[in-house]
């Protein structure tokens, strides 16, 4: 078990690891841009041979933390005369054999960036398989991986009083979170998860953040909160001997239960206005939609707004979880596990598996008025979040009004909105029009004559109303017929980000 962290140590690890100069930028420059791409793949090697024999604190502790690697006793303790090697040792960060140093944890740099600025964290987490050798153990707490990653750039940057991280983990989420509340507790059915992210905290010097060991929402029975973030074991995982449950990815539940208790339980801790934000993966089965699924999960006193991004066949799925792993292709362990996936999801007519991300809201007030259930395969994931907040205040707004009031709103096309016109050879008028999004999930629409007519017209001079009465009478058709097509049209193009209101 990771030794309970003393803050006094942890504050002496932070000097070292700052005086060394311990910093993604910096590393990234130590062992150069090909090693660092290998080392993202699980391949450290090429890292090794960039640094080859030099014994400054940087490349000691990037060997020893940023690698997994061994280290000489007498440079580790060089690179951390604050801490020194009893301290390392206490903390639980490496162990003692002779002359050499083997680390028990990684502490890599992270990068983040919000409204209030960049900064960068030290996480600590769990050796990975490269720095093992092999296999992750069941009882695994993951760094920074790639699903992290993305919850993190779907957060929106609404701030609150309290957040809730619901599976903690390394404690990633929970850091985040914080700089958007006051307070925000992190839970996890893991007291090592729970040791990490009390652990990364103190080396971060971040107050605010409690901890709690639990199952699901059980530690926080009765309370509400303003934001609640969870990146939950979503994996489906067959529940037979012989199959690893890894405690980060595997939430002991069959198919995809765990994910429907985490969507069809948080609202109960949703405050009004509270916006719960979580991935994860459904199953689709014989005769039903995983989004059909999903819909059935979700309390319909909430806004939602569900997300599918990926659909994977049994097999794929079975093939990225099992390498995921550290399971090797072409080893008998290997099919052994792929056959265990495959005949979990067959006795429950498993066709499809879905991966997206669940947004749900609590109303201030009234009946909810989102319910969008839909697959956007598109779109770069860097500013999600802020293209999220901003086409839910939009629907906000655009859903107080009723169509005369959204006729005599003043709208304007969205800076990255971009406009395609398809022509037969030989033909005057396009066969196809496509309105294009530049940023947010990077949709392309398809649109007829007068809907691309209104967008191009709304630069935030003129109301709807008018603009659509003068694109009636240049296409001699009836105006109030028009208005009928494509008010609801604009109310969609306002709630995906196409169009936004002009003030």
């Amino acid at each position: 078990m990771l030794p309970e962290p003393d803050p006094t140590l942890c504050r002496a690890l932070a000097d070292d690891l700052r005086s060394a100069g311990y910093a993604g930028a910096s590393l990234r420059a130590a062992w150069g841009a090909l090693a660092d791409d290998a080392l993202a793949r699980g391949l450290r090697r090429p890292a090794e041979r960039a640094l080859g024999d030099r014994r400054d604190p940087l490349a000691v502790l990037g060997r020893l933390w940023g690698l997994g690697a061994l280290v000489a006793r007498e440079d580790a303790a060089a690179a951390l005369p604050a801490l020194g090697l009893d301290g390392a040792e206490a903390l639980g960060l490496v162990s003692l054999d002779g002359d050499r140093v083997a680390p028990e944890v990684l502490i890599r740099p992270q990068p983040f960036a919000d409204a209030d600025g960049e900064v960068e964290w030290w996480i600590a987490s769990d050796l990975d398989e490269a720095a093992l050798g092999g296999p992750l153990p069941e009882d695994h707490v993951l760094g920074v991986g790639g699903a992290s990653q993305t919850l993190a750039k779907l957060q929106l940057t609404w701030r609150g009083g309290t957040a809730l991280d619901l599976g903690t983990g390394c404690g990633i989420q929970a850091l985040r979170l914080r700089r958007l509340v006051p307070r925000v507790i992190a839970t996890d059915i893991s007291e090592r998860a729970l040791r990490f992210t009390r652990l990364n905290a103190l080396l971060n010097d971040v107050d605010g953040i409690e901890t709690r060991v639990g199952s699901l929402f059980d530690p926080v029975e009765g309370e509400t909160f303003d934001r609640v973030a969870s990146n939950p074991p979503f994996v489906i995982t067959p529940r037979v001997a012989g199959v690893p449950a890894y405690e980060y990815r595997d939430g002991g539940l069959e198919g995809d239960a765990l994910v429907a208790a985490v969507i069809s339980s948080v609202g109960a801790h949703l405050a009004p206005g509270g916006v719960a934000q979580s991935l994860g993966n459904w199953e689709y089965r014989e005769g039903e939609s995983g989004l059909d699924r999903v819909r059935g999960w979700v309390d319909p006193s909430l806004d939602a707004w569900i997300v599918e991004r990926e659909l994977l066949d049994p097999l794929a799925y079975a093939e990225l979880w099992v390498r995921d792993g550290g399971t090797v292709p072409g080893t008998p362990e290997y099919a052994r596990l792929i056959d265990a996936w495959l005949d979990d999801f067959a006795a429950r007519g498993v066709r499809g598996i879905g991966f997206g991300y669940v947004l749900l809201r609590r109303p201030l007030a009234g009946a909810p008025t989102l319910a969008r259930y839909e697959r956007v395969a598109g779109g770069g994931e860097s500013a999600f979040g802020p293209h999220l907040a901003e086409c839910l205040e939009n629907h906000d707004r655009a859903a107080l009004l009723d169509d005369e009031g959204l006729a005599s709103a003043v709208l304007r096309f969205s800076p990255d909105v971009t406009e395609a016109r398809h022509h037969r050879p030989g033909e005057e008028s396009p066969s196809v029009i496509e309105l294009r999004q530049g940023g947010g999930f990077g949709r392309t629409i398809d649109v007829d004559s007068a809907l691309a007519a209104l967008v191009g017209a709304c630069d935030g001079d003129l109301a709807v109303g008018p603009l659509v009465d003068a694109i009636a009478q240049l296409l001699e058709v009836d105006a109030g017929e028009l208005r009928a097509d494509v008010l609801p049209r604009v109310r969609e193009l306002i709630v995906t980000g196409f169009l936004v209101f002009a003030d």
